[in-house]
């Protein structure tokens, strides 16, 4: 069975653009739940102060991951003059073609790092209903 992948992303909000962060918020939300019914979660936050805007998204495999950050693309780039993304947490082993793409992610929307995170120990019941 392939390995889960657990994606977060930190985003500042840029002053003054928070509705229209909000109103991108849930057209991607949208977008990604119309045309990638594979993905086992995705979640947008935002923090108390609403300053810093947090994606949280669970794909069942890399190859998830991929078609995710091929089809949004367009989508995230919307987000650059709103944001400025601080970091990208994935925990889980993306292909390296994934890789490459999170770190092109990360630059247009403001230099972000982008760190990996391997698995050590633990398990998923993700096939529950």
């Amino acid at each position: 069975m392939a390995e889960p992948l657990f994606y977060v992303d930190r985003s500042e909000i840029l002053d003054g653009r928070i509705e229209e962060v909000r109103d991108g918020m849930h057209d991607l939300v949208a977008f990604v739940a119309e045309r990638e019914p594979q993905l086992i979660a995705y979640h947008v936050y935002l923090d108390e102060s609403v300053s810093t805007m947090s994606v949280v998204a669970v794909h069942p495999d890399s190859a998830s991951m991929e078609r995710h950050l091929e089809l949004g693309g367009p989508k995230f780039r919307a987000f650059a003059s709103l944001i400025r993304m601080r970091s990208i947490d994935v925990y889980g082993q993306p292909s390296p073609p994934v890789v490459d793409r999170l770190r092109q992610k990360a630059e247009y929307l403001g230099g972000a790092s982008v760190t990996l995170h391997a698995l050590q120990a633990g398990f998923s019941r993700l096939d529950r209903p």
